[in-house]
This record gives structure tokens, sequence and C-alpha cells, in this order.
């Protein structure tokens, strides 16, 4: 560690305090810290956005869907605008049971929803949705990881920053608090970064994890319901 050029740093009673010049004042290794906590909050702001901005558009888009669904209208036309080519994934779901059922019914011929047709319908629908809420829960995992490290992230930077303070404090024999506060103010800083960037991303996964699950949910209510209305579609034919 170079102490001479430490102590002239800390030496220097008009150190500038701003948000800048903590950084540029600070140590190498603080100087990293704070990079990569800057870097992943900007990381989970994107994030926040990108989730608020989905969850939104697929819970519009599953709403017209069921308005559609439930107006009356015919499944193979539905089928044919929405479910044969999905765009979100309440329609997915519809498409895979639809495909599953007219390919039963193509095959075997079909006119009743016996036991082993019902579990291939199902099991399509559960496969999808297990893909859908995959594609939609990426990137939660570095939420929860950013809102549980970057603490620590920021504590170790804090860490470091002190002991570089004290060293140098110790080399100019010198604990006068205009040599002690920029010191100690740049390693703090660290500590806060790691809290701007954890802060948001706890508040956030709680908030996305519990869309999340009631879309889900939804999901699997309308994969219900779709499979009943099936059955009774089948014994209606007998």
């Amino acid at each position: 560690m170079d102490q001479t050029v430490n102590t002239a740093a800390l030496a220097a009673p008009a150190s500038n305090l701003s948000l800048w010049g903590l950084f540029t004042q600070a140590d190498i290794v603080v100087q990293l810290v704070m990079l990569i906590l800057l870097l992943a909050s900007v990381w989970v702001w994107a994030i926040i956005i990108e989730k608020t901005i989905t969850m939104r558009r697929v819970n519009r888009e599953a709403n017209a869907f069921e308005d559609s669904f439930w107006s009356g209208g015919s499944l193979d036309d539905l089928y044919t605008s929405e479910g044969a080519d999905p765009a979100h994934p309440i329609a997915a779901v519809f498409g895979a049971a639809m495909s599953e059922w007219k390919r039963s019914v193509r095959i075997a011929g079909l006119d009743v929803v016996n036991t082993a047709v019902k579990e291939r319908i199902d099991r399509a629908m559960n496969v999808t949705i297990m893909r859908e809420m995959d594609r939609l829960e990426r990137w939660m995992i570095f939420l929860a990881s950013v809102g549980a490290t970057a603490p620590f992230v920021g504590l170790f930077g804090t860490v470091w920053g002190i002991m570089h303070s004290f060293s140098a404090i110790a080399a100019m024999h010198n604990t006068d608090l205009a040599v002690v506060a920029p010191g100690i103010a740049e390693a703090l800083f660290a500590t806060a970064m790691g809290l701007v960037a954890a802060i948001p991303s706890v508040l956030a996964y709680n908030k996305i994890s519990n869309d999340l699950s009631r879309f889900a949910a939804r999901l699997e209510g309308f994969g219900s319901e779709f499979s009943a209305i099936l059955s009774r579609q089948a014994e209606e034919r007998k």
C-alpha cells in the first residue's frame, strides 16, 4: 500500500466530499466495489421497469382474451385467431389444450373426453404454464441475489476503505478530524451504494413475485375451467 500517496491525500483538509469526489479519492478496491454496485443498481432498475411493463401487458392481454373466450363464440374460431399462434401466455395455454384436443380427435376419432385424453390435455396445459411462467420469471433470481448480497458487498468496500484510511493515518501520527473524516466518508459511501442497490431489489422482488404468483394462479384457474368446458362439450355429443 502506497502510504506516501495515501498520507498526502488524507492530509488535505479541503477534500472534495461530493459524490464524485468521494469516488475519485477512494482506494482502487473501494472504487471497484462502487462500480459493481452502480452497475447492479442500474441493472436492477432495468429489470424492475421491464417486469412492470410486462406484467401490465400480459394482464391486459389476458383480460381481452378472456372477454373473447367467455363471449360465447366458437372455440375453433378463437383457436384460429389466437391459439394457433399465441402471442401471450393465456392464449398459449388455450392453444396447447386445443391442439391436444384436435390431435386426439383427428388421430383416434374421439367424440368424448376419456381419462387418457383429459390427462394429456391437462399435462399440455401444465407444461405450457410452467414454460410461460419460467419466461416471465427470468431475472428474478438476479433481483433476489442483489437484495441479499449488495449490503455485504458495500460493507466489504467500507471495511477495506477504513483499513486503508487507518493505515495511512497511522503513518502520519495524526488523528485530527479533518484528516480522518474524508477517508471515513469515502468508505461509508460504499455501504450507502450497497443499500441503494439492495432496497429497491428487495421491494421489487416481493412485489413482482406476488404479481407472478397471482398470474400463475390465473393461468391455472383458466386451465381448469377450460378442461371442464371440453369435458362438458364432449358429454353433450354423446
